[in-house]
């Protein structure tokens, strides 16, 4: 899709988009914008990621412009409220994505020499560990940074991941499964113990959100004791 020409003298579009904001946000500005905080609108973003997904998986590039710019309106509206209460505003928080980007990639900007995602990967926990430290956002284990909001498969993925790159696990967590499954057998069966759960009146998301809280305590306790 092309790009629409800038009219000469016009202000940058970001630039624009804080000043709308503002100003919605401002005395005589819209009564439902000014009634907001961070917490009242906190789910809105994932609501907006769901969406440029679906236009993702669609191909519709008029449909994930749409949704790129929701999604930016969220970045901005928290960052106008953080400006309200002193904290930051969308310039700092800008400033602070491109130099941990450049921070967190010395093989590009620097002079490391890692060069397979598997040396990346470990570099870049390496310096988030490093950075970290000694503050009060340290991660002491390698299986902390997991957002507990995210949907039970994925926060499962995701801690199955961290714990085999860091050598907590070899082996399934769970009970070995009666045969091999491919890509759609095991979507069949996935939709099947959901569709099961429902008739048991079980709701699978927090049958497995249950489940992951007691893997990780299982992987932390190994992580901090592990065995000789």
């Amino acid at each position: 899709m092309p790009a629409k020409r800038k009219p000469k003298n016009q202000k940058p579009a970001i630039d624009e988009l804080i000043e709308v904001m503002s100003r919605l946000r401002g005395p005589g500005g819209c009564p439902w914008d000014r009634e907001q905080d961070h917490k009242s609108i906190r789910f809105h973003a994932v609501e907006e990621v769901y969406e440029l997904i679906d236009a993702i998986e669609t191909d519709d590039d008029h449909e994930m412009l749409e949704e790129c710019g929701d999604l930016l309106l969220q970045v901005v509206f928290h960052c106008q409220l953080a400006s309200e209460r002193k904290a930051f505003d969308f310039e700092q928080a800008a400033r602070t994505i491109t130099d941990k980007l450049i921070r967190r990639h010395p093989h590009v900007f620097g002079d490391s020499n890692a060069k397979d995602i598997d040396a990346v990967w470990a570099q870049w926990e390496k310096i988030k560990r490093e950075e970290k430290a000694g503050t009060e956002h340290e991660r002491p284990s390698v299986l902390d940074g997991i957002p507990r909001h995210l949907p039970s498969l994925q926060r499962a993925e995701k801690l199955v991941k961290k714990a085999r790159k860091n050598k907590l696990t070899e082996k399934s967590l769970a009970k070995p499964a009666k045969q091999r499954y491919t890509k759609a057998t095991l979507a069949k069966e996935l939709f099947a113990l959901a569709e099961y759960a429902q008739r048991k009146g079980w709701q699978p998301e927090a049958l497995l959100r249950t489940e992951i809280n007691r893997q990780e305590k299982v992987l932390r306790k190994k992580e901090t004791c592990p065995a000789r």
